[in-house]
């Protein structure tokens, strides 16, 4: 059993794909982790803000559509999977303490053998700021974790590959 995590991006799309080249007919919970507005108003980086902001929302019609939408995503996945050859099924989680916390609270409901997901390429400062959920996931993963670029950030790091072997070969 894995857990393939997914949110519709390309990275995620990769993921997918590249789990089930390595793991054909696996069986598989494709995951999307949606955050409740209590949390997301937490991550606003403003008190003031999310105040604001609470005291006008509608928080649970917020919640029920960020769910819809998190299900919807969940099932696009779990087919996508399945197209590609996993035996999937959708589930979908409430982030209640950040994203990666979930991922690895469910992996462990869930008794995955390995977490799958995609990177966003994030590195330097954007990395520093906005962090990184797949650094996270490995850095407190209790099983292992297969991270997954996507196609366009593959291309992109093969130049630096080579720039990086040709720069040690001339050491």
């Amino acid at each position: 059993m894995i857990l393939v995590c997914y949110d519709g991006s390309p990275d995620a799309q990769a993921a997918i794909d590249y789990a089930a080249q390595l793991m054909p007919s696996a069986k598989a919970t494709v995951l999307t982790v949606w955050r409740p507005f209590s949390d997301a108003s937490s991550y606003s980086g403003s008190t003031v803000i999310g105040v604001g902001m609470g005291a006008y929302a509608d928080h649970p019609a917020i919640d029920a559509a960020s769910e819809q939408s998190a299900s919807e995503k969940a099932a696009d996945g779990a087919q996508r999977a399945a197209t590609a050859g996993l035996v999937a099924e959708p589930r979908v989680a409430g982030s209640l303490g950040g994203v990666a916390r979930t991922i690895l609270d469910v992996a462990a409901d869930v008794n995955a053998d390995a977490v799958v997901l995609g990177t966003r390429g994030r590195s330097g400062v954007k990395s520093f700021l906005l962090g990184s959920v797949s650094h996270e996931v490995v850095q407190h993963a209790d099983r292992p974790v297969l991270i997954v670029p996507s196609s366009r950030l593959s291309e992109q790091r093969r130049g630096w590959a080579c720039h990086a072997d040709a720069t040690l070969d001339a050491a």
